[in-house]
């Protein structure tokens, strides 16, 4: 299960990154975190950009209510998103909000 915890208005959120993938997707759900597969490559922060761009579609919200707020340069990251519960969350992230990859 995602661990996904609400505070002030917001949740937070465990990604683990996998930069330069053939396309942005998700894959699932690995001890807690989010597993999300992105073209970009972590150069200059293409991939933190893209990452923030890709989540607010899946999320539909706005990119601005997403930050990063832990992990900048590394594969595990923590995210605030602002204006959503942590059901809301589980719910438009479907299946993978739930599934395990090892």
């Amino acid at each position: 299960m995602l661990d996904i915890r609400e505070a002030d208005g917001g949740v937070t959120l465990r990604v683990r990154v996998q930069p330069r993938a053939s396309r942005d997707e998700l894959l699932g759900e690995r001890a807690g975190a989010l597993v999300v597969r992105l073209t970009a490559a972590p150069v200059d922060g293409e991939a933190n950009d893209a990452l923030l761009r890709f989540l607010a579609r899946r999320l539909g919200r706005p990119p601005s209510s997403l930050r990063l707020t832990r992990g900048a340069g590394a594969r595990d990251k923590v995210l605030r998103v602002e204006g959503v519960t942590a059901a809301a969350v589980r719910s438009c992230l479907g299946p993978a909000a739930t599934e395990g990859r090892t």
